[in-house]
């Protein structure tokens, strides 16, 4: 988890994710210089699970989110964002997955929008279908037209991929979907159906819906940047 000013929401997402751990698991929470109560919330749950880091200077969520990758210990690795809610069953059905499908490095899953209330509310964000999983040029082509539902809230992955996808390069504007590069450039990534999180819709973070031309056009621009670093490194992947 990436946590920056997160006093609003960061205590319900942390109680819905801490019942869900087993003894030996992790929750690495790197905190960017947030400059409201959020580390004291964090340190309030006094659970020896949390792992709980500080950058030295604000370095934004891909640098953050970078480092709190580089930090896991375990062998499954899922990102969340500080405002959202776990589905009381997510760990159990990602586990469940990554079992049946051995082969596999990346699961992203769908979710449903609350507001700031915990309030359902409708959304017009892209999803995952579990009939295209295996569609890894077309999953790739869809990244680049920027159509499809890879956000990293709803993404587990397997250590073994790391060495890929770190260092993310500073150019990189969405982890997520360098992550969800990687593992179709592998051809080892799986979509599910199953909405295993409330992802929070609010203000601070609708800005990226609504971006002008120039800024679309350079983010196509660096997707294909990214798919031409990407295929030199897993050349590597074992």
């Amino acid at each position: 988890m990436a946590s920056y000013n997160g006093s609003p929401f960061i205590a319900k997402q942390i109680a819905s994710i801490l019942p869900q751990l087993h003894d030996g698991d992790e929750l690495i929470v790197v905190d960017d210089c947030s400059k409201d109560d959020t580390l004291q919330i964090v340190r309030s749950f006094d659970d020896p699970r949390i792992k709980l880091h500080s950058n030295s200077a604000n370095q934004r969520h891909v640098k953050t989110f970078s480092k709190a990758m580089s930090l896991a210990a375990n062998e499954l690795i899922f990102l969340c964002d500080q405002d959202d809610i776990w589905e009381m069953d997510r760990l159990d059905i990602f586990e469940e997955k990554f079992l049946e499908f051995p082969e596999v490095q990346l699961i992203t899953s769908n979710f449903y929008c609350i507001d700031d209330n915990d309030q359902p509310v409708e959304h017009k964000l892209n999803k995952v279908s579990a009939s295209t999983s295996f569609n890894y040029k077309s999953n790739i082509i869809r990244i680049l037209k920027g159509d499809i539902g890879y956000y990293g809230c709803a993404m587990a992955f397997r250590k073994d991929l790391l060495p890929v996808i770190l260092p993310v390069p500073d150019y990189v504007e969405a982890h997520d979907l360098w992550i969800a590069m990687a593992a179709n450039l592998l051809r080892s990534n799986l979509h599910i159906e199953e909405k295993t999180l409330a992802h929070r819709i609010h203000h601070s973070n609708t800005s990226n819906l609504n971006r002008s031309l120039i800024k679309k056009i350079d983010a196509r621009i660096g997707f294909i940047k990214q798919y031409r670093d990407l295929s030199k490194r897993q050349k590597f992947f074992h």
